[in-house]
């Protein structure tokens, strides 16, 4: 049985609950027009403070941290709303979002027009976007192939790669 055979339940249980507030994360998923957007837009305020600064192997383990609660909490949100892949989960745009981050070390706002951080944030939040809207091979195959919370956020895992792989030949140049 699919999400989509399946009638919306009423999150009752304190973890339905919390399952939720993390696939949304909180008020963001609901947020009006392109949920996608302003998770990625919350995953690029706070990676200079919370996520940048830390050392590689730590990026990597918060990555894995958050592909494992949120394959959960996206599983879960499937099942309570009803529905496969739900606009309002955006828990992937935060991993793929700091995916596309986890390579560069970006901590800061620097504000140099000739290549500081905030450009490069800016650059790699434009191209994790359009690789996640895009969908290129083979990003669309993951999202249609990997069933359930693991496949929501997947596809952002390696829409993330790809804008950090389409972003190296960028930063030579800045």
């Amino acid at each position: 049985m699919t999400a989509k055979d399946q009638q919306p339940l009423s999150p009752t249980s304190f973890v339905d609950r919390a399952a939720l507030a993390i696939a949304t994360l909180g008020p963001v998923g609901r947020l009006p027009l392109a949920p996608g957007t302003w998770g990625s837009a919350l995953a690029l305020v706070l990676a200079p403070w919370v996520f940048n600064p830390l050392p590689i192997l730590w990026r990597l383990g918060v990555l894995a941290f958050i592909l494992l609660v949120g394959t959960w909490a996206a599983a879960r949100a499937e099942d309570i709303l009803g529905e496969e892949d739900p606009g309002c989960v955006v828990v992937d745009e935060l991993l793929g979002q700091w995916t596309a981050f986890a390579p560069f070390h970006l901590a800061g706002w620097s504000s140099s027009l000739t290549g500081g951080t905030l450009w490069e944030l800016v650059i790699l939040f434009g191209l994790f976007r359009l690789f996640d809207i895009v969908k290129p091979w083979p990003i669309r195959a993951v999202e249609r192939r990997v069933p359930g919370g693991l496949g929501v956020m997947l596809d952002d895992l390696v829409a993330g790669l790809f804008a950090a792989a389409a972003y190296i030949p960028i930063r030579l140049f800045l």
